[in-house]
């Protein structure tokens, strides 16, 4: 942990029980999050990726307790969040705010959108109905939409604006910390690049801290400071993105990466490919969850479960054979 981290996980575990026995005690779950530890120092970004069902979503509700993790720690600027009870984390909430994947899904359709960008001033009993009226247009015109939006309805928009939407609701109440789920995947390519744009544009202006959860590998590129790559509930590479998008040293960071289409003749036929499917959540495997997979797996990946480990400065591996070794 650093002076300069504005937001510290250790060890947060979160399982979905789906069979219990006659006494309450879980037989069956789901190992969303299986003991994931990072931090992001303040006005960066991190970059979350992974397969669909890796536990990158779970992990970014946790983060601002959308979702209650089962035991871990969640440092936001040395204060420990699982601890706050209702009305301090209530406060604290200002400061941390989630843009979804779906604008439209998380905009009331029978309410203006300028309403819904307020909501946060009613909530925090903050400003007066005038002073709403004059944040809300300025919010607005930060994203780069119109006054006279305010008045509108979020079906009367595109993708791309209702995004715009969200992100000025999520400024509204001016936090530190924003957590983007997957905030641009539903959109059109060239609309992706202006939403991107536009948080790069935020985060400099604010010095917002992102942890930015994405499985598209070139807009988390864009706009990364680090990058953690999670696989089957954990974090198994951690460090300086563009090290790791350079010389990646995990196998599965390496397949990711190599899955990435590249306009380049010359490189057909050298996709490094993963056989078969991510192990189920419910019942990973033994050892090292990714060795049912992994094209350089020995027995002991098969017996022991590797632990992120610093390898060189700003870079983490769950290895026994990082790089190919």
């Amino acid at each position: 942990m650093s002076v300069d981290d504005l937001l510290v996980v250790r060890g947060v575990v979160r399982h979905f029980p789906l069979r219990r026995d006659l006494l309450g005690r879980t037989r069956t779950a789901v190992r969303a999050v299986d003991g994931v530890s990072f931090s992001v120092p303040a006005g960066t970004a991190l970059g979350l990726v992974g397969e669909s069902g890796c536990g990158k979503t779970t992990l970014g509700r946790c983060i601002t307790r959308l979702e209650e993790p089962d035991r871990g720690t969640i440092l936001f600027d040395g204060t420990d969040i699982l601890g706050l009870a209702k009305k301090p984390m209530r406060r604290l909430r200002r400061e941390m705010q989630t843009i979804f994947q779906d604008p439209y899904s998380s905009l009331n359709p029978r309410r203006r959108v300028g309403d819904a960008i307020a909501d946060a001033f009613g909530i925090h009993r903050l400003l007066t109905p005038a002073e709403r009226r004059e944040t809300v247009a300025e919010l607005l015109a930060t994203v780069g939409l119109q006054r006279e939006h305010a008045e509108r309805y979020p079906h009367e928009f595109s993708g791309g604006q209702r995004q715009r939407i969200a992100i000025a609701r999520a400024l509204a109440l001016k936090p530190r910390l924003i957590v983007a789920d997957e905030a641009v995947s539903a959109l059109d390519v060239s609309i992706q690049a202006q939403i991107v744009n536009l948080l790069m544009r935020l985060q400099a202006e604010y010095r917002l801290t992102y942890v930015f959860i994405s499985h598209d590998l070139g807009i988390v590129r864009l706009i990364s400071d680090h990058l953690a790559v999670m696989y089957l509930g954990r974090i198994v590479e951690l460090g300086d993105a563009e090290r790791i998008f350079t010389r990646p040293l995990h196998p599965y960071t390496r397949a990711l990466l190599a899955a990435v289409p590249r306009p380049d003749p010359a490189r057909r036929g050298q996709r490094l490919t993963l056989g078969g499917e991510p192990p189920s959540p419910i019942d990973p495997p033994p050892g090292c969850p990714f060795h049912t997979r992994c094209p350089n797996a020995q027995p002991r990946c098969r017996a022991e479960a590797p632990v992120l480990e610093a390898l060189e400065p700003d870079r983490q591996v769950a290895c026994f054979f990082p790089g190919g070794r």
